[in-house]
């Protein structure tokens, strides 16, 4: 059993910077400087400032896009009681399906002002992306939230005022972040049907995520949804069939094309 004591702010004593919010700038940083030296293996081509402006993009679309969908979809009855609310993030409440929304929001927003390829820029972020929520989640573990469900294994975590141990759920997702990383990172050379990178991504995410999910807390304003599934895991299951409906309609495009070239011959 671990105790969880961990002071989730860096005290500088004239200012106090919360981690969480470190680590969600990092991740930022992951994203530009991995975008900036890894544009070979996709097809984009943007120069310093332009990767700046998509920075900005994904930014906006992911903090909003997560903050509303928790704020809709996780606590709206909380929120619709207290409006001003909404715009206290750092009191926490951001999702991460409405970050992903947001984020893919954000990028074909930015794909069509600048005229930019758009697929080569979600396959390009898949990696980096994948990076930052593994440091994401050690932010969740600091800031003890997303507990995970009651258990007497000998690495369990006690948190102070919360009942029984409890699984590191946190540490799982930011292992199991790792892994999909992992497996970006040792094919990302490969010559793949353009957005099958992205789309990996969202089904390995999916299915990682949704087993994680048995040994995560449900949310207490929610609890189980659906038999014994969460809201997480029932917005899993979806992202998995989107996925494998977009990775089926690239390849489906790519036959017909394909069939249409041949037959002008």
């Amino acid at each position: 059993m671990f105790y969880h004591n961990i002071q989730n702010y860096l005290d500088l004593g004239f200012l106090q910077i919360r981690y969480y919010g470190l680590i969600y700038a990092l991740g930022f940083i992951i994203i530009y400087f991995m975008l900036k030296y890894q544009h070979k293996y996709f097809k984009i081509s943007l120069k310093n400032h332009e990767l700046l402006d998509l920075i900005m993009y994904m930014i906006l679309g992911i903090v909003i896009g997560a903050r509303l969908f928790y704020v809709f979809i996780y606590n709206p009855v909380y929120y619709l009681k207290n409006p001003l609310d909404i715009f206290a993030i750092w009191q926490g409440g951001l999702s991460f399906h409405g970050g992903l929304i947001g984020y893919i929001i954000g990028t074909l927003l930015y794909s069509i002002k600048f005229k930019k390829n758009f697929l080569g820029i979600t396959d390009a972020t898949a990696l980096p992306v994948a990076l930052s929520l593994s440091f994401g989640r050690i932010g969740n573990f600091i800031n003890a939230e997303l507990i995970g469900t009651i258990t007497n294994l000998p690495f369990c975590i006690k948190y102070k005022g919360i009942e029984g141990c409890r699984h590191p759920s946190q540490i799982y997702e930011a292992i199991k972040n790792l892994i999909i990383f992992g497996i970006l990172f040792f094919t990302r050379k490969k010559k793949w049907k353009e957005g099958t990178y992205s789309a990996i991504f969202i089904i390995m995410y999916s299915i990682l995520r949704f087993f994680i999910g048995f040994y995560r807390a449900p949310d207490n304003q929610l609890g189980y949804i659906f038999i014994n599934l969460t809201m997480g895991q029932i917005l899993n299951i979806i992202m998995f069939f989107l996925g494998i409906v977009f990775l089926i309609y690239l390849y489906k495009k790519e036959i017909v094309l394909n069939h249409k070239k041949k037959s002008k011959y």
